[in-house]
């Protein structure tokens, strides 16, 4: 595993220069073009967000709906929300189609759906009936209006080892990604509890699954530290495939989250998206500053 990223680098700048040549070639201004593309390839543009799943209380006692949620996304001045698939009154034609309408007349951006799916699974014959469901919920994505889904590798079963784990994941991602992308929708795997929670994991993944459309949605506090890399490196070495943040304060050990360093890796890496807080408060009204404390990095950090 040590010599994945390593790889992955010289095939990036071995192809940069095969591209820069040729460019050269048939081009007498590529140099001015490579130059712009470059500098746009390294400019932030960073959006404030929120996960449904930070009022899942109120979700769960019937206090808010989706409906009232993308209305309190305009009350708080967010960009765009995500779009937590447990909370959806279902997937019936009309239902998702006006979520996406409320969306467009309230100018509050989908950043992206969050589904519960779990790709780790012992017995091979559940594994056609998650795929299966990451489907179904791609086409949800679509229908909704969001570019990016999120699911999860999931926790290792007893008697089984790391390795058939990471390689059930990929095989599931390489074919959700081949599903998603005729669809224009990027599937973000979580570095959640479980499987995933290593940035080592999660590159081997990302590299053997090869595809534009699979990614990794970053959740800054689930890296677990290790002697060689802390929480912070691991956010880093995973920059390169980010398709969605998810943000907390503090770390699942509990001690507390440089969020201004976290946000200045994100712009100096030109990461292009959304920042979504998602919170453990029981009470939604500590929500509110959390999210100011995101618009303020955002502007800080950002192009936009």
């Amino acid at each position: 595993m040590k010599n994945r990223v390593g790889r992955r680098q010289f095939l990036k700048a071995a192809g940069g220069a095969v591209l820069a040549g040729a460019t050269r070639v048939s081009l007498g201004q590529a140099p001015v073009q490579q130059r712009a593309m470059s500098q746009i390839a390294k400019t932030a543009r960073i959006f404030s967000g929120c996960c449904a799943y930070t009022y899942r209380h109120a979700f769960e006692d019937g206090s808010l709906t989706l409906e009232t949620f993308i209305q309190k996304a305009v009350q708080l001045r967010l960009d765009g929300v995500d779009m937590t698939v447990y909370y959806m009154k279902g997937t019936d034609a009309g239902y998702i189609e006006n979520l996406r309408y409320l969306g467009y007349k309230n100018g509050v951006g989908f950043s992206g759906v969050a589904c519960g799916s779990s790709m780790v699974q012992a017995e091979a014959a559940k594994r056609p009936e998650v795929l299966a469901d990451i489907k179904k919920w791609v086409d949800v994505t679509q229908r909704i209006g969001a570019p990016h889904l999120r699911v999860f590798a999931g926790k290792q079963p007893a008697g089984t080892t790391m390795a058939q784990c990471v390689s059930w994941v990929v095989d599931l991602m390489k074919a959700a990604s081949d599903y998603s992308g005729k669809r224009g929708i990027t599937i973000g795997l979580e570095d959640h509890v479980g499987v995933s929670q290593s940035a080592d994991v999660c590159l081997e993944i990302m590299h053997r699954v090869n595809s534009e459309f699979a990614g990794i949605n970053i959740d800054i506090s689930h890296f677990v530290p290790t002697p060689t890399q802390d929480s912070y490196s691991q956010i880093a070495a995973c920059l390169p495939y980010a398709t969605h943040a998810h943000v907390r304060a503090g770390f699942d050990d509990g001690s507390p989250i440089d969020l201004d360093r976290v946000w200045k890796m994100f712009a100096d890496a030109g990461y292009k998206g959304y920042m979504s807080y998602e919170g453990e408060e029981k009470s939604i009204s500590d929500v509110p500053q959390q999210i100011t404390e995101i618009q303020r990095l955002c502007k800080k950090y950002s192009s936009v």
